[in-house]
């Protein structure tokens, strides 16, 4: 399959072109980019945004509840904050 272009992704997938360079800034679809720097979505980005599509519409999440996902996967310093918070959580409840 020949890349396609921000433009071209768009009208496949029914993003528009904003929503994204959106996507791709938070770290959910990041399309490679020619010598020149333009986007070029392939087979797989095409299909990582039908997916996000159908997780937006099958459970109701939101694209910044995605996007807080990925960053918890990438972000051991983000998890431990997460993972104290909800410790002290607990204590505090059991007390």
């Amino acid at each position: 399959m020949e890349s396609l272009t921000v433009g071209q992704a768009a009208a496949r997938t029914g993003w528009s072109p904003r929503m994204l360079r959106y996507l791709e800034r938070a770290g959910l679809v990041i399309p490679s980019r020619s010598p020149s720097g333009y986007r070029q979505y392939g087979l797989l980005e095409l299909n990582q945004l039908r997916s996000l599509n159908e997780l937006r519409r099958r459970f109701g999440v939101g694209i910044d509840e995605l996007a807080f996902t990925v960053r918890l996967q990438h972000e051991p310093a983000l998890q431990a904050a997460l993972d104290w918070e909800q410790r002290k959580h607990e204590r505090l409840l059991v007390a």
